[in-house]
């Protein structure tokens, strides 16, 4: 219906549900009226805005398949990609661009893009965009393109600020709606649609159950935010499936990734937020999962729009905790469904098992048998030169995997410890200790006379800066090599003292106390001087005076309690006792 108009050059509002086609409808007519490229001409002549980068390269990908015998040059632009790629595909020469509002308000900026020759613009997905705050944007873009031009607008369901934006900037636009109620209520609905009041804790079982029902393709997830979405990916990759997650988080090579992998069959779970609800066209999506309620209606007519499309049948199965009940059943009104009261349902009722075909017996994790997806790691992610902060895919480590995490760590080294002595080690102190005439300092002071006789020596106290040693009493061998007891901490052989070798005393000798010798008492301390106390003479000294700068003319500024008591007292002037009376005045 909207192909003659559009072929014509008229404005058009198209209103379609999704999966319709809406995309050959004015790709087909802006491809014939641009025509083949030429040589002289760089300068684009079709603009199509999207709101999301997976819708550009959706309709990027159905333009170049229906550009196949013209060869026109259509480049898409969008944000997390780099900048030099589109600026030398700009530089060669396009004739249409596909792109989001804010890479193509950049690029106008930085004087890369050219919209001055502009012929036929299309707004994709309106709805869309005026949810994401891409209102102010596109009146931008608006008004950057040529008055003369065609203007179609294609969305879901049209609100009133896309009517509004409609009358300013489209002219005499013809409003195409393909929608027959009558047919569609005589033929048989191709999208299934079940809604179940569920538990939080229980949807990811009835979950892992529904993906093991009969006649079952690719299936698409939606969640409402972004840690939910990496949160079911993870249990549903314990549980043996491969799926992989789409949401704003991820970078751009990531979540195409994650789509390239799922058009090619590498997962079969795709779970992602609203971002992946608009435009995203697969082959064979059987199933669709509002694993969280919808916000609006819109938001569900989009989701479950994935499957039953281009004339195949779908299923699409709803979630609702005890909490969402009230915003289902503004839904539910909306959109005249017969699902008012959902069933309650857990993961053990019959009811799920003969709805969607589930063998009896199931479980909520795949055997191991039927695991044959290659998963999202054998498909490769492409550099695209990502601009913006660095977003990675982190997921959570398992229990096992930390349990062998925890038996593969080292063990731990014992650590040396060292005994020191007066901040030297031991064996430097034991060294530094014993001079050379064979008498450790720490057991005998230097002082000490040693008479080479039979009699006992006496060692005086010899008081040191640091520590007082006490009265040490040793006895020295005589010259005929007879065994005589130790003295001091020294060890001796049967030679004479002169030419007897000394043994170095291990640092851990130090310490240990000697048997032979009796430990006098500790001498007494000397008492110390106290210092002398400094009193100030008076704690009441003045230090510092301020000048007076006062004189005796001055006058003490009143206070504000007085000013008012003074206002009182004064006798009001004559004119401020009654206002001026109404018929004097002017």
């Amino acid at each position: 219906m909207a192909l003659p108009l559009a072929l014509a050059g008229q404005d058009i509002i198209g209103q379609a549900r999704t999966g319709t086609g809406k995309t050959y409808a004015f790709g087909v007519a802006m491809l014939q009226r641009v025509g083949k490229p030429r040589k002289n001409r760089k300068k684009p002549r079709g603009l199509i805005v999207v709101p999301t980068r997976e819708l550009a390269v959706q309709v990027t990908e159905d333009l170049v398949t229906a550009a196949g015998k013209l060869g026109s040059r259509i480049l898409t632009v969008y944000g997390g990609r780099a900048y030099e790629p589109q600026i030398e595909a700009l530089k060669q020469g396009v004739d249409v661009i596909v792109g989001t509002p804010g890479r193509l308000l950049d690029l106008v900026k930085q004087k890369h893009l050219d919209l001055s020759q502009i012929g036929v613009l299309v707004l994709d997905e309106a709805d869309r965009m005026l949810d994401l705050g891409f209102l102010p944007d596109i009146e931008r873009i608006i008004k950057l393109v040529p008055a003369e031009r065609q203007t179609m607008l294609f969305s879901a369901t049209l609100p009133g600020e896309i009517v509004g934006l409609s009358r300013r900037y489209l002219n005499r636009p013809t409003h195409v709606r393909a929608e027959n109620n009558d047919a569609e209520a005589e033929a048989t609905p191709q999208t299934t649609q079940f809604v179940w009041r569920t538990h939080r804790m229980d949807k990811i079982e009835i979950l892992g159950r529904l993906l093991q029902c009969e006649g079952r393709g690719l299936t698409m997830v939606f969640c409402e935010t972004k840690r939910a979405c990496d949160r079911v990916v993870e249990d549903l990759k314990e549980r043996g499936f491969a799926a992989a997650a789409v949401h704003g988080d991820l970078g751009q090579g990531q979540r195409e990734q994650a789509l390239r992998a799922f058009r090619n069959g590498k997962i079969d779970v795709l779970v992602a937020t609203d971002v992946a609800a608009r435009g995203i066209d697969v082959d064979d999506v059987t199933h669709v999962v509002n694993y969280d309620c919808p916000q609006d209606e819109k938001a569900y007519v989009h989701r479950i729009g994935r499957t039953g499309r281009a004339g195949r049948t779908g299923v699409a199965v709803t979630f609702v905790e005890w909490e969402d009940l009230t915003r289902w059943k503004v839904i539910n009104n909306a959109l005249s469904l017969d699902f008012a009261e959902p069933v309650e349902s857990y993961s053990t009722s019959p009811h799920i098992y003969s709805a969607l075909g589930i063998p009896e017996g199931t479980k909520g994790v795949l055997p191991r048998a039927n695991r044959s997806r290659a998963g999202l790691a054998a498909e490769e992610v492409e550099d695209l030169g990502e601009t913006g902060r660095t977003r990675s895919r982190t997921p959570r480590k398992g229990r096992d995997e930390e349990r062998e995490e925890r038996r593969e760590r080292p063990a731990r080294t014992p650590r040396e410890r060292r005994r020191t002595r007066g901040g030297r080690n031991g064996a430097e102190a034991s060294e530094t200790a014993v001079p050379e005439t064979a008498v450790p300092e720490t057991a005998v002071p230097e002082t000490v006379a040693v008479e080479e006789a039979a009699a006992p020596v006496e060692v005086a106290d010899v008081p040191s800066p640091a520590v007082e040693l006490p009265q040490v009493e040793a006895d020295v061998a005589p010259h005929d090599g007879e065994s005589a007891p130790r003295r001091g901490r020294t060890r001796r052989t049967g030679r004479s003292p002169e030419t007897a070798p000394v043994e170095p005393v291990a640092a851990e000798d130090l310490d240990a106390p000697d048997p032979d010798v009796e430990e006098p008492a500790p001498a007494p301390q000397q008492q110390r001087p106290e210092p002398e106390k400094i009193i100030p003479p008076s704690p009441f000294a003045v230090i510092f005076k301020s000048p007076d700068l006062a004189t005796d003319d001055d006058e003490i500024a009143p206070s504000a309690a007085s000013e008012r008591v003074q206002n009182r007292r004064r006798p009001a002037a004559r004119g401020q006792q009654r206002g001026p009376r109404r018929g004097n005045q002017p």
